[in-house]
């Protein structure tokens, strides 16, 4: 076992899978050229994160087209236990992002009309920290 301050690199499989299990991470993008962090709901879909955002957002406008980057992570910063993982693709934006998407998402954009922001897994890195997995702490009890 690693100690609480170790950390062991992630393979793509386990980066997409444990990112599945968030709910809301973090997409860092270049707003009049200058670094800028939004947190969001998402679902992981194969190889992209789906990302719901109200039609005419300022983000759209931001990141339509660009590369960006997008995190999610469960830390238990009290046991010194989780996993990050970190994204980086280029983003698109579309009306529909598919049935599966659209409904796993239904909690973020009820009423709201939303456009959906797709980011394309083109490099995948993560890490774990500690001895236990957080996404997986309900498996190891």
């Amino acid at each position: 076992m690693r100690s609480a301050d170790e950390a062991a690199a992630l393979t793509r499989a386990e980066c997409l899978r444990l990112m599945s299990t968030a709910a809301v991470g973090r997409i860092v993008f270049t707003r009049q050229a200058l670094p800028a962090v939004a947190p969001v709901g998402f679902v992981v879909d194969g190889e992209d994160v789906v990302i719901p955002v109200p039609r005419g957002s300022g983000l759209v406008t931001a990141i339509r087209g660009a590369i960006v980057a997008f995190q999610a992570d469960d830390l238990d910063a009290s046991a010194r236990v989780g996993w990050s993982v970190t994204v980086v693709g280029r983003a698109r934006v579309v009306r529909d992002p598919g049935d599966r998407a659209r409904e796993a998402l239904r909690p973020w954009t009820a009423g709201t009309g939303a456009e959906f922001i797709l980011v394309s897994c083109q490099r995948i890195s993560g890490q774990r920290v500690g001895d236990v997995m957080a996404g997986d702490r309900e498996t190891a009890a």
